[in-house]
């Protein structure tokens, strides 16, 4: 890899993109390259470096379920078995779901519990406390019908039955079964962990001409932690990297889980309905992509102004990782790695689907409302086209400067998928599938991996 001509690149990008810095790692046949750029902090201007901590959001679901897999080895825990086997007072509103909901769901994203969770505080028991809030939580879609991105409860429940049957904390199960064992130097499960001195703070961007700003959230709740809340280094990523690129073990040869734990985590998978910004499947904590042909595994994260990305070639024996401390962007993740990729002679990124005519469409089959608690999508027909209104909530469109309803065509590429692209110049086109049709109108809108049911009594306004 020409490691000083693609620094001097991603140095071009983030001027362009507004992101004040990056730490990218690449794993190849065993070696590892390793450089940082930019600033960990605009205010102080202090330069980011390759042990500079950030937080990486969604990717520790990773790890976390690396660590169930560990208790699935000793036999303590199964992935078929009912959540009830290990915590016998778990309920939710539908009794069938409170029986036979299992961990495999749950690392799966198929559950479709709503995360009504209430505030289960800051305190070492706030995943009993998630547990025990859920009793009257109302299913998003039936258990397994399809797959919709739980952020914070899904984990959170799958930490509280790792919690039951080691008898430790989840943080005290992450260091024990993982940190340590691997040798990691700057990875922990909680903020107040990290050394300031190491920390990159976290920006939001509202305007290139303004440029990045100290995100006023810095960090996310502890409820999030199972599934979002791990701190760690751009090298440390590439050390729990190593263990699927080495059937279960270390690149020095430190087993962490069997070979049998790797094929279940990344073979065992449901599809996603919308295949494209992400890929086609989801397996045990991993996303599955389909790179022209090529198997590659992929886990992302994103916290309020730090990104974390990491894909896994298999087959080339290769992972890039990288770590910003600004706003997740498509296009920027899409051309810095396959630079990279490039470079390393290995399968890239295949671009989006080009639309097609929507001519052939019914679109009223598509036209209603979609939403949860806290997000709302209006989709509807106009002189033949199809038009999604994303309604945000107030202290999102605040924080970010942007109105609170914020309009997009809709592009067909199937019957199904359609490319929602953005005027907005700091904002990447987004892919929505719009599926699962009854009585002749779709019954669910899939995006950003997060599934919406329609709102059957409600129609969008015009």
């Amino acid at each position: 890899m020409d490691t000083a001509r693609i620094r001097a690149r991603v140095c071009e990008l983030l001027k362009e993109y507004g992101i004040p810095s990056a730490a990218i790692g690449v794993l190849h046949g065993g070696e590892t390259t390793e450089f940082a750029v930019g600033v960990r902090n605009v205010p102080t201007g202090e330069p980011a470096t390759v042990d500079t901590v950030y937080q990486c959001g969604s990717m520790t679901k990773t790890w976390t379920a690396l660590a169930f897999m560990q208790l699935v080895d000793e036999g303590k825990t199964g992935l078929d078995e009912p959540v009830r086997s290990y915590l016998p007072a778990f309920r939710v509103a539908d009794p069938e779901v409170s029986a036979t909901v299992t961990p495999r769901h749950l690392l799966n994203h198929t559950h479709g519990i709503e995360e009504e969770y209430g505030d289960p505080g800051e305190g070492d028991d706030v995943y009993e406390r998630m547990v025990e809030n859920i009793v009257g939580a109302p299913q998003v879609h039936p258990l397994g019908h399809t797959h919709g991105y739980s952020p914070a409860l899904g984990y959170a429940i799958l930490a509280r039955v790792m919690e039951v049957v080691d008898g430790k904390r989840w943080n005290d199960i992450m260091r024990d079964r993982l940190f340590v064992p691997l040798g990691l130097t700057g990875t922990n499960s909680g903020w107040e962990q990290v050394d300031p001195r190491r920390a990159a703070t976290g920006h939001l961007i509202r305007s290139l001409e303004e440029g990045p700003f100290v995100s006023p959230l810095g960090c996310l709740p502890r409820a999030f932690g199972p599934g979002g809340n791990v701190n760690t280094t751009v090298r440390d990523v590439l050390t729990m990297a190593s263990v699927f690129l080495g059937g279960g073990q270390t690149l020095n040869a430190t087993p962490i889980v069997s070979g049998e734990s790797v094929r279940e985590m990344t073979e065992s998978r449901v599809p996603i309905p919308d295949p494209y910004m992400f890929g086609p499947e989801w397996a045990l904590g991993l996303i599955v992509c389909d790179w022209h042909g090529e198997t590659v595994y992929a886990t992302d994260g994103s916290t309020i102004g730090q990104n974390a990305r990491l894909r896994i070639l298999p087959d080339r024996d290769v992972a890039v990782a990288m770590l910003t401390n600004g706003e997740p962007r498509e296009s920027f993740y899409r051309t810095v790695f396959n630079e990279i990729l490039t470079g390393l002679s290995a399968a890239t990124i295949p671009d989006l689907p080009e639309p097609g005519p929507a001519s052939h469409l019914d679109l009223s089959r598509y036209e209603g409302v979609y939403g949860r608690p806290g997000t709302r999508y209006e989709v509807h027909a106009e002189d033949g086209r199809l038009h999604l209104t994303w309604v945000l909530d107030p202290f999102h469109a605040r924080l970010l400067g942007r109105p609170d309803r914020i309009r997009y065509e809709l592009l067909p590429v199937s019957e199904t998928h359609f490319l929602m692209p953005s005027d907005d110049p700091l904002e990447d086109t987004q892919t929505v599938a719009i599926y699962d049709f009854e009585n002749g109108v779709a019954r669910y809108l899939h995006t950003n991996c997060r599934v919406h049911p329609r709102a059957r009594d409600e129609r969008p306004p015009r």
